[in-house]
């Protein structure tokens, strides 16, 4: 009954993500990533009794659970649906049930009184009757459990600040980010295409200072954006002197701000006329 019991409380967990946030979900979201994945795992490659004793069966499940469910965050970071709460929660749920079901297979290929049964009753190990290996791991197993409640319960009780940032960039006027401009005759047109997104969740005013060598040759702006707001636009500027190597700054300034928010380079070749 032991993988079957897994097998529900996973599947009230997942319910119980789906439909939203709550106590349930909490409690049993600690045992979900950190216990069950080990537990199946270790129960379907070991299905008779007495191939390791109770504190080694549990230190395993947790030393396995917290190598695969990173790894199963690695994998799904490289498929198109990503990290996130379904994927993931979808993922280790089915690793859990196909572990449980190769578990119960194989034990009951076994003689009933080969098969392994978890013992429910709590009773304090006997040190000097534990083995070398059980004695290691032992307290290894303590300070786990204990760190993985503490980092569990940070992660709940610390406040979850929203990032906030702002898209900056410049693609050439074919809306790619090659072909610049890169080399003009005095007097010559340069055009890019100047792209802003507001990730500030809130409404933000942007304004772009163009300078080339230290001089200001333009001013965009006002640029009001709601939040999750795009512009794009294209911009033009004609250097007034020849050289090369010259220096195009684009700064960002934000809400009337004194110093620039942000900063983006281009280089020029200015050729004089003959």
């Amino acid at each position: 009954m032991d993988v079957i019991v897994v097998i529900m409380l996973s599947l009230l967990l997942a319910l119980l993500a789906l439909l939203g946030d709550g106590p349930f979900r909490i409690v049993l979201g600690l045992p979900f990533l950190l216990f069950f994945p080990g537990y199946t795992l270790m129960a379907a490659l070991f299905p008779k009794k007495g191939q390791f004793d109770t504190i080694e069966l549990i230190a395993l499940s947790f030393g396995l659970s917290i190598a695969i469910v990173p790894l199963i965050g690695l994998i799904l970071n490289y498929t198109p649906w990503g990290i996130g709460l379904d994927p993931i929660l979808i993922c280790i749920t089915l690793f859990i049930v196909i572990a449980s079901s190769i578990a119960l297979y194989r034990r009951r290929r076994l003689p009933e009184d080969e098969r392994f049964e978890p013992r429910l009753g709590i009773k304090l190990p006997n040190w000097r009757g534990q083995s070398n290996l059980s004695k290691v791991l032992l307290p290894v197993l303590l300070l786990a459990i204990l760190a993985s409640i503490g980092v569990f319960g940070y992660a709940i009780a610390a406040p979850r600040g929203e990032e906030r940032f702002t898209e900056f960039y410049i693609v050439a006027s074919g809306g790619i980010a090659e072909g610049y401009p890169r080399e003009l005759t005095l007097g010559e047109e340069a055009t890019i295409i100047l792209g802003i997104v507001n990730h500030e969740h809130q409404s933000t005013d942007y304004s772009v200072e163009i300078n080339i060598d230290g001089e200001k040759v333009q001013e965009i702006g006002p640029i009001g954006l709601a939040p999750k707001g795009k512009s794009e636009q294209p911009v033009s500027f004609i250097p007034s002197k020849a050289g090369e190597d010259q220096k195009v700054e684009f700064l960002l300034y934000r809400n009337d701000e004194s110093e620039p928010y942000l900063e983006l380079l281009l280089w020029l070749d200015v050729k004089g006329t003959e």
